[in-house]
């Protein structure tokens, strides 16, 4: 691969054994064999188009809802973030947002605009790719609740437009056709007047800041809710708070939140939910379901 790639006129970033503490928001993990940085998404599809059809590929933002294992991820790690940045008004009530934007960018974007019902973006701490990847929300509303139209990309840089119905999409999980992955999506609003919208934003930002541990690294909601109850409650009536293992800690102040106390690797915060999802089910009778996404290899024993 790397041959091929020498000869290309590439205008992204590759990086060869790429920690990924460096892009995740958990601050570690192992390294990646290759990390890509594209351009933009005419760079991202000249990149793929030179990939072996064995590579494996692995799609990381800002690493917001991810863990990877202190052994590292083999292949290519493509980095959306910082890359794939278009953001713009495409019409009276829409917006396009490429999969690198930060989702508070959109909201705030939106906002400027005066167009409702992107402020919820504002406390979803990842790209657009992550939260259409994972149906991302907060606040009671969720981010394919306003999607109209999405672009994917398959490992051969062939860029499709698709619709909603192509994809099922539930709560924090969505599936689509294989072998391809988000590069855009267009949103769809609602006018309203611009000081109203922003005042709605720095509300819920505000209401984010308050209940959520702000300084440490972290990776967001680390369980899916149960149905018609919250992980966070459950962990706390399991007397959980403040658990430890190694350098991972539950959050003293929300408890759905494991913090990566400054020494933490992979492999504790890993043990960690594994030892709250083993409490929380013997106690409170519920097995709770990981919402982040652990990957990569453990290191040999």
């Amino acid at each position: 691969m790397s041959s091929a790639l020498q000869t290309a006129r590439l205008r992204g970033e590759l990086r060869l054994q790429e920690s990924m503490a460096r892009h995740t928001t958990w601050r570690t993990g192992g390294q990646a064999d290759r990390l890509y940085r594209p351009a933009d998404l005419t760079d991202l599809q000249l990149f793929l188009s030179q990939l072996p059809e064995d590579e494996p590929l692995t799609w990381c933002g800002l690493g917001s809802n991810l863990l990877v294992r202190d052994g590292g991820i083999r292949g290519t790690v493509i980095l959306t973030a910082q890359g794939l940045q278009g953001l713009a008004q495409v019409g009276p009530q829409q917006v396009r947002a490429e999969a690198g934007v930060h989702c508070a960018r959109v909201s705030k974007f939106c906002s400027q605009l005066g167009l409702a019902g992107a402020e919820f973006l504002i406390g979803i701490p990842g790209t657009i790719g992550g939260a259409l990847a994972m149906n991302a929300g907060a606040f009671g509303s969720e981010t394919w609740e306003r999607v109209v139209e999405v672009e994917t990309i398959d490992r051969r840089g062939e860029v499709r437009r698709r619709l909603p119905g192509d994809f099922e999409v539930g709560y924090r999980k969505v599936k689509g056709p294989p072998g391809e992955w988000f590069v855009a999506c267009t949103l769809l609003l609602q006018p309203d007047d611009a000081a109203a919208v922003e005042e709605r934003a720095k509300a819920l930002l505000a209401r984010r800041s308050a209940a959520q541990p702000i300084g440490k690294p972290s990776a967001g909601s680390v369980f899916r809710n149960p149905p018609g109850d919250h992980a966070a409650r459950l962990i706390e009536a399991s007397g959980l708070k403040g658990l430890r293992r190694g350098g991972a800690q539950v959050s003293d102040k929300h408890a759905n939140f494991i913090l990566n106390t400054g020494t933490a690797s992979a492999a504790d915060i890993e043990a960690l939910i594994e030892t709250v999802q083993r409490e929380v089910y013997a106690r409170q009778g519920v097995l709770l379901q990981p919402e982040v996404h652990i990957i990569g290899e453990r290191l040999p024993t």
